[in-house]
Parts: C-alpha cells; structure tokens; sequence
C-alpha cells in the first residue's frame, strides 16, 4: 500500500493511492495516519480493504490536490549521520565505528512539496536525500532479527541541513537540523511489502534541473535493522516515530567549491519506488 495525507496544512486527512494514481480517502475506516493505525494488524485490515469502493478524492495529487506528510502526530524524528560510506568520504570523515544520532524537531516537519525556508541570517542550508523508516509497532531493546517486524513502512525525505549551524557553531548537530522546513516526508508511507529491496534503491536529488546527489541505499553502511535495533537501545519507540537513515554523496557541503541554497531554486528528489518530493526554495 501507499498511505498518504492530504487537503491544506494542518487539516490533513487519509487516504492511499489506488492503482491508477488517484487518492482514495480513508477518513472512515481509520482517523489519521498516525499511531495505531500504523500498527502491523491495522494495516492488515488497511490492506484487505477494497480501493475501489473508498470515495474517490477529487485532483491529482502533487498537482492540485497538496500532499502533507505521510505520517500524523510523529513522536520523535530521529536522524542517523555520516550512514554512508562514500557520504562519509566526500566529508573527509571516518566511518563512525557506530550510529550517529541527532533529533530533528518535529517543528521542523512538512509535506513533500511544500516550500522550504532558509533560515534568516544562514548561509550554508544545504540539501540530503534520504531513505525515511516509520515505526509500526514500537518497543525497546528491539533485536535486529526482529527489527523489521517493527517497520510499518518507508518513505522519501529531504534531510534539509544549515552546515553552519550544524558544524561551525558551538554545541550540537541538532541545530542545524531541525528548522522549520526542514523534514520534507513523503509523499506516501509505502509499507514492505511493496518497497522493494531496500538494500538496494537507487536514490537521487536535483537543484534547479542540476542533479547533484545519485547514490543507492547498497554504499548505507548501518541498514535498517541494525538501525532500529541500536535506536530502541537508547529510547522506546512508539508507532510513527520516523528514523531518517543518512544520505549518499553529492551535498552542496561535498562540492568543490561547496554550493549552498540562496533561494528561488527548486529541489526535487527521490528514493527508487517510494515516490518524488519538489520543493522550492525560499527566504525566511
């Protein structure tokens, strides 16, 4: 399935996409796509449930019926850093000998098409396309064979970065992190059993038609079930925490000379069979 939410910010309802790309609503069968409705016999009920006989939701979405983020009252947004090797070689940095974890503010969160705001004063924003994991079923001291019994799905996010905040100002990553726009997701929650290999998907992001980033999640070096397993170590997960796993090379950060967002640009992006986020680039 391809869960989603749409209808204006703040007032989003559920829905999926049925197999012709329209939005079916869900608002009678299940209240948000959030909470419990992400646990795993949920979605089994979601997944038995004929699409066609759900009301049809009128527009095309992405075009002229807007999208929010594909999962509702998210508890925590957690971020992994340097996950990639060669993400981690471009950086000049080693391969951390384990997870790096920042939070990213769910203040931060928006839709997969919404604007993103660079920050006033900032002069580093940059950009990182990532593999998004949505909890399903939450726990602690969850055992890596059993992680993705614990996974009710993946999505696209943009992992939006201010490199000076982040790295060239006291304290830590967090605050380069979690501006408001900062956490593009979606624009679906695509569960398992239609994600593919998600060892091996080719991910790519673009500013302004220029592809910067092409990279695949094969080079991660933590995977999912590794990931989840080392998060729950240090905190319980409940259902829709979001956990975005790191991004391949090619950030404005890695380029020679580095190459950060002024505004006016337009950012699109992608993870193979979860779906295609553009933002435009504003000022705060």
């Amino acid at each position: 399935m391809k869960l989603l939410r749409y209808g204006p910010a703040g007032q989003e309802k559920p829905g999926l996409l049925d197999a012709s790309g329209r939005v079916r609503d869900l608002s009678g069968i299940v209240p948000d796509i959030a909470g419990a409705a992400l646990l795993p016999e949920a979605l089994a009920r979601l997944a038995a449930t004929d699409a066609e006989n759900l009301p049809l939701v009128p527009g095309t979405p992405q075009e002229d019926l807007r999208l929010g983020p594909c999962v509702g009252r998210i508890g925590k947004f957690i971020g992994i850093g340097l996950n990639y090797a060669d993400h981690a070689a471009e950086s000049g940095l080693p391969v951390p000998p384990e997870p790096v974890i920042f939070n990213k503010w769910t203040s931060a969160i928006s839709g997969p098409d919404d604007d993103v705001e660079i920050p006033r004063g900032s002069v580093k924003t940059d950009w990182e396309v990532e593999l998004g994991v949505v909890i399903g079923k939450g726990g602690k001291y969850i055992e890596e064979a059993d992680a993705l019994a614990h996974v009710a799905g993946y999505c696209v996010i943009n992992d939006v970065s201010e490199r000076e905040y982040q790295i060239d100002r006291a304290g830590t990553w967090d605050k380069g992190k979690g501006c408001d726009t900062f956490g593009p997701i979606g624009p679906w929650l695509v569960t398992p059993d239609e994600a593919g290999d998600i060892d091996a998907l080719n991910m790519w992001l673009e500013v302004d038609g220029h592809r910067y980033q092409n990279g695949s999640t094969a080079t991660m070096v933590y995977k999912v079930p590794h990931l989840v397993s080392y998060v729950s170590r240090f905190m319980s997960l409940q259902p829709g925490d979001v956990i975005s796993t790191g991004t391949p090379p090619g950030v404005g950060m890695g380029q020679k000379p580095p190459v950060y967002l002024k505004g006016g640009e337009v950012m699109r992006l992608s993870v193979e069979g979860l779906g295609v986020q553009t933002q435009r680039v504003v000022r705060g």
